[in-house]
């Protein structure tokens, strides 16, 4: 079965840099090589679970700014339709600066949506009509908050990417079932994982993930909890695994009928996978 999924959120224009070394201050460095590719995590896992054979639509602020084109030539390049949250918007869609060295280790300088002004979100109701999942970033909260309301009133199954607490976050969470969050989520009053857990249960969420990097991602849901070892590669470069994971998680989870854990396992594969090659995207071609 083709799964339909609903991306919400962020998209960036990234220009991912290869370095010998990061910077120091007041100093220059040349690149190895440069990429310049369509981002966010949103947009990433959408792009993912394109890939990966779902019939996708991507939720998120493009706007008329000429830079826009990129998204939506990514978009078309894959397949995806684009519902724009601010058609007329004329500021440039966020621009990242990735660096990532020889080690793997990188650098992100981002303005996310700082800055830059998103009319209230409606939903187009027939979008959801036949889809089976949704998934949210908590970038441009009430867009997240407003579609994954109406999906969850739709029966559909609303996921969180939860990278870090944001404003608003609470209320979102009232309407999401899974989340699959990184280890820099804390919600107030959490100091440790098993709080977090326990917080996001308390909020209503089903199935909770913690994901940790190289590390072990812990696991719950509403009968059983436990850890999936994350597949060790020499990794060339990190960058938007994490978002990679959570588009294989939404596709793996409708397309084969996986349990919680058993889409967990492979998403984290394919993610563990994409650290092998340079950015984003040459993992899908190896």
């Amino acid at each position: 079965m083709q799964p339909k999924g609903i991306f919400v959120g962020l998209s960036t224009i990234d220009i991912i840099y290869t370095v010998s070394e990061h910077p120091a201050p007041n100093t220059k460095v040349a690149a190895h090589s440069q990429e310049i590719v369509v981002g966010g995590p949103a947009t990433n896992a959408a792009i993912t679970f394109a890939h990966l054979g779902g019939n996708t639509t991507l939720v998120t602020p493009a706007g008329a700014h000429s830079l826009a084109a990129v998204i939506r030539e990514e978009c078309n390049h894959f397949g995806i339709a684009l519902a724009d949250l601010a058609p007329n918007a004329h500021e440039p869609p966020p621009i990242s600066s990735i660096w990532v060295d020889a080690e793997a280790h990188r650098s992100v300088v981002s303005a996310n949506t700082s800055g830059r002004t998103i009319p209230n979100a409606t939903v187009d109701q027939s979008q959801l009509a036949d889809a089976n999942i949704l998934m949210v970033d908590g970038h441009d909260m009430q867009a997240c908050q407003a579609w994954a309301e109406a999906a969850q009133s739709a029966g559909i199954t609303v996921v969180l990417d939860g990278g870090s607490w944001k404003t608003g976050t609470d209320r979102l969470l009232k309407h999401v079932d899974v989340a699959i969050c990184s280890a820099d989520f804390f919600p107030p009053t959490c100091t440790d994982k098993d709080g977090v857990i326990a917080y996001l249960r308390t909020s209503g969420v089903e199935k909770i993930a913690i994901t940790q990097g190289a590390a072990p991602i812990l696991w719950a849901s509403e009968s059983a909890r436990g850890t999936i070892n994350v597949k060790q590669v020499e990794s060339l470069d990190t960058t938007g695994a994490g978002d990679i994971l959570h588009g294989a998680f939404c596709f793996y989870y409708y397309a084969d009928g996986r349990r919680f854990d058993e889409a967990l396992c492979t998403a984290s594969i394919i993610a563990s996978e994409s650290c092998r090659y340079r950015g984003t995207r040459a993992w899908m071609a190896g």
